[in-house]
């Protein structure tokens, strides 16, 4: 520093101690500028005061020698206590220069800005808000600072800062929100831990609705949920946890559209906390935001699905998976079905329908969050308040679930819980939404054919049920389903060959009158033939599959088909009076003439009177093994 160069208004006295290596005396000089700070106070003489606050940075704060540093910190600092109410006026002359100082290489100096600063908030008090996030950036990286001394200044000015923003109502909240969701990525555990205590400090304030920018930071707050220290995972769940309460309290402030995606991202990490904490989320906001999570069903099944096969070891997990599963289920209803062109959906009671009655009736007696799985929420008790007359409608995609479902049952790599519960949603989509569902059937029959061959005497139950709901659906009448719902779920039809009309004539001879339905019950439709057809012709490929589960899927399939057994007479093989040749012979898997199917008592009243009656007992393997070889 140039001794010859005039300082004025600060007097060469001051200059010098403020330059002095021994703190005694720099302090003495502050004490000295403080005193001249106050009569141009008193003079209101805001040039000078000025005048000084520039010469303190500028020479002596930001010089280049370490003393002069830490002269003018503390020439600044007395400046503040001197300017008192006013130093507001001045605070950004006065925070930048100190706030540099935070990077300083020289611990001692980053503690003496840490000094600095803490009297300049404490003079300032609600006027350094407006200042806050520059103030909040150079404590959040003083917050990791290697030197326990800087550490513990930097947290005696946090606390203070703490108690500024809690008892002011002129928080710029908007304003720090980006700047939040910058810091909160950070690996540091300290700047984590500095991070998480805000966002307690913030959420405590009354009149701070963070709620509103939950969807900003969530993300970020469950990486720091991943942190290996226990105390700031243990308030970070604090901090979840506070926001799920406030959740609870106000869904209808919730954007749970704009969070869902975040948790189904972190319901799929391999850390056990965090995928549980967001597995809690999910299953409340599936039950808070009802349909509006529908959009978002195949990511929530990709993520729930596999968490049903978890052992014992997982088992709160499990259970909160399977919470997450039967209620999004739920949410799918018959007027999913609809053509997908979408229509303002009046908020106003809807006209009795017979299939949706089924339906609230099953999501009431769920505990559902209202009750009911109608879209419109027209049971009388909605989640979130109607804003107007219409509401726009949510639409269900079952591209991505079939995919999803699709995806899980191939696998078979994956749990037997999961697979049952893949094909629970199956039937549930057939019994929903059987129009659009047998757009996908043609992708999904060699999967579901292929699970015959599964080790699991559930899965195959429940896969000869979803088999049974496909063959006997009305849905499953039309000529042309349709296109599919996306490009990607297009097959080949060359393993799903209809019998000719030859030999599907030979079905309407006077001798198979049984598989004829009476006027109340629905005929079997093409799939029916299909899924026999390709059986028998597995059985005859696949020998193994014929002598080991043979016997029980031939057993099985009335039953999922909902249909009693009658006495089969052993007549050999069935040949009906017209049929000429050995080659003509209908499948052994057709029942003759005196069978008599019931159906049976369901909800949805839908199934056929015709469906082939077998017992193990009546159709010996010998005879499968030739009515395999006759195709």
């Amino acid at each position: 520093m140039n001794p010859e160069k005039d300082f004025a208004p600060l007097t060469p006295n001051i200059v010098r101690a403020l330059n002095d290596k021994l703190y005694e005396k720099r302090k003495v000089a502050a004490l000295e500028i403080e005193k001249l700070v106050r009569e141009f106070v008193a003079q209101n003489n805001t040039v000078q005061i000025k005048h000084v606050i520039q010469t303190l940075s500028q020479e002596f704060a930001l010089s280049q020698h370490p003393h002069s540093r830490k002269g003018g910190l503390i020439g600044l600092a007395a400046c503040s206590i001197a300017l008192g109410k006013d130093s507001g006026l001045y605070l950004k002359e006065l925070i930048e220069p100190v706030l540099t100082c935070f990077n300083d290489a020289d611990s001692r100096l980053r503690y003496y800005a840490c000094e600095a600063l803490y009297n300049i908030v404490k003079v300032a008090r609600g006027a350094v808000l407006p200042h806050f996030n520059v103030l909040f950036d150079g404590l959040s990286k003083l917050a990791a600072d290697p030197d326990p001394n800087v550490k513990s200044g930097s947290e005696l000015l946090d606390r203070l800062l703490k108690d500024i923003v809690t008892e002011s109502n002129k928080f710029d909240l908007v304003g720090f929100i980006p700047l939040l969701r910058e810091r909160i990525y950070s690996n540091n555990q300290y700047a984590r831990q500095f991070i998480i205590s805000w966002i307690l400090v913030l959420e405590s304030v009354p009149d701070i609705n963070l709620l509103d920018y939950l969807p900003e930071i969530l993300d970020g707050l469950f990486q720091i949920l991943g942190d290996n220290g226990k105390e700031i995972r243990k308030m970070c769940e604090v901090v979840l946890g506070e926001f799920l309460k406030e959740i609870k309290k106000n869904p209808s402030s919730v954007k749970f559209a704009e969070m869902a995606n975040i948790l189904v991202i972190h319901c799929q990490t391999t850390d056990d906390l965090i995928q549980l904490t967001a597995m809690c989320w999910m299953r409340e906001f599936i039950q808070l935001a009802g349909r509006v999570m529908l959009p978002y069903s195949s990511g929530i099944l990709t993520a729930v699905l596999p968490c049903l096969a978890y052992d014992d070891r997982k088992k709160s997990i499990k259970e909160v998976a399977n919470v997450c599963n039967q209620s999004l289920m739920k949410l799918v209803t018959p007027e999913d079905d609809e053509p997908d062109e979408p229509k303002p959906v009046v908020q106003k009671q809807a006209e009795p329908n017979p299939d949706d009655s089924s339906a609230k009736q099953e999501g009431a007696a769920s505990g559902g969050p209202d009750g009911s799985c109608d879209s419109s929420f027209s049971s009388g008790i909605s989640v979130f308040p109607p804003a107007s007359t219409e509401r726009a409608p949510v639409t269900l995609h079952l591209d991505g679930i079939v995919q999803v479902l699709s995806c899980h049952l191939s696998n078979m790599a994956i749990g037997m819980m999961t697979r049952i519960a893949v094909l629970k949603w199956l039937y549930h989509l057939y019994i929903k939404t059987p129009r659009k569902m047998f757009r996908h059937t043609d992708s999904l029959f060699p999967t579901l054919l292929q699970t015959l061959s599964d080790e699991s005497d559930e899965v195959i139950l429940k896969d000869l049920e979803v088999l049974a709901e496909i063959a006997s659906s009305p849905a499953g009448q039309m000529d042309d389903p349709g296109p599919l719902d996306g490009p990607d779920l297009r097959v080949s039809h060359s393993e799903l060959q209809v019998p000719t009309p030859g030999r599907a004539g030979l079905l309407k001879t006077p001798g198979t009158k049984g598989l004829e339905c009476s006027p109340s019950t629905p005929t079997m439709n093409s799939y029916f033939y299909k899924f026999m057809i390709n059986l028998l012709k597995r059985f005859s490929s696949e020998r193994k599959l014929l002598e080991v589960r043979g016997g029980f899927i031939i057993r099985s399939a009335p039953a999922a088909a909902g249909c009693e057994e009658q006495p089969v007479p052993d007549q050999g093989p069935v040949r009906p009076a017209h049929a000429a040749a050995p080659e003509q012979r209908l499948p052994a898997a057709l029942p003759p003439a005196p069978v008599r199917a019931q159906p049976r008592a369901a909800a949805d009243g839908r199934r056929c009177e015709g469906s082939p009656q077998v017992t193990e007992s009546r159709l010996p393997e010998h005879r499968l093994r030739r009515a395999a070889a006759a195709l």
